[in-house]
């Protein structure tokens, strides 16, 4: 079995209470802190978007991971109105617990939303922005998006599912299909994951991000990565956010789909060393 990242020296597992839910929090590592926020879907955690890359950013930074409230082991108690409203709560109320003034934000596709709505809810604790295959503006339902709400817990549809992210489908190990299958089949995992996300209409319903009148707003500097070839947010939207920022740098990925971090490892640590680096 794979070593967990929570079990690698040097990497701290703690409980915070944040937003009023008990929330798992990855930390390692010290100096200009970052904060890693996962993407959705049936069965994501921190752990499960971040875990071979922790060690490798807390050699430089102090590096917070947490499962976001609904996902992972962060369950709030029964009746939490899980939204953006709580989401962004619940970073402000972890930044406060660790005594972090402000950090970066680095997020993963709904991670990247999360990090643009406590950008512009909080923009004084945020000092940049990592953005990967994030979505912004108004664009068509994905295959890839559509699965994860419709899906009921699987090993083989897990599999199936998780195909759709990286641009070659031999990324997605049995190790992985099966630890996230697993947490996906968890009592209760899957109808939270639904109350999350709106449920796809037919096909042609538009999907929603922030909207980009909105990210003209946004000082801070900016750096997005995505996948020329991604399946999940079309490389339109990156481009798309880039217009927008203000202070916003773009690296597009060749031969490369949603998962950036995961696809071109080398790639995105050399990208986010020389951002933070600059900052």
């Amino acid at each position: 079995m794979a070593q967990s990242v929570a079990d690698r020296p040097g990497v701290r597992t703690r409980v915070v209470t944040a937003g009023g839910v008990p929330t798992k929090v990855l930390t390692a590592g010290s100096g200009r802190p970052v904060v890693l926020l996962h993407g959705s879907g049936p069965g994501v955690s921190a752990e499960a978007n971040w875990s071979g890359l922790i060690p490798e950013l807390a050699r430089d930074f102090q590096v917070v991971a947490p499962d976001i409230a609904g996902f992972g082991a962060s369950v709030g108690p029964e009746g939490t109105a899980y939204g953006i409203k709580l989401w962004v709560r619940q970073l402000v109320e972890l930044l406060d617990a660790l005594e972090l003034p402000s950090a970066t934000l680095l997020g993963n596709s709904f991670g990247g939303g999360l990090s643009l709505a406590a950008a512009l809810r909080h923009p004084d604790r945020v000092d940049g922005l990592v953005l990967l295959g994030t979505p912004v503006g108004t664009f068509e339902m994905t295959e890839g998006l559509r699965s994860g709400w419709h899906y009921e817990p699987d090993e083989a549809e897990m599999r199936r599912i998780l195909t759709l992210f990286p641009h070659e489908p031999a990324l997605v190990t049995d190790a992985m299909v099966r630890s996230r299958y697993e947490a996906s089949a968890r009592p209760g995992a899957q109808e939270a994951f639904r109350r999350l996300i709106p449920e796809p209409g037919p096909a042609g319903t538009p999907v929603r991000g922030v909207q980009e009148e909105s990210l003209r707003t946004i000082g801070q500097p900016t750096l997005i990565l995505h996948g020329r070839e991604d399946r999940v947010i079309p490389v339109e939207l990156a481009w798309r956010a880039a217009r927008n920022l203000p202070n916003a740098d773009l690296k597009v990925f060749a031969q490369c789909g949603h998962w950036v971090q995961l696809e071109r490892p080398d790639g995105f640590l050399r990208e986010v060393r020389a951002f933070l680096g600059g900052l």
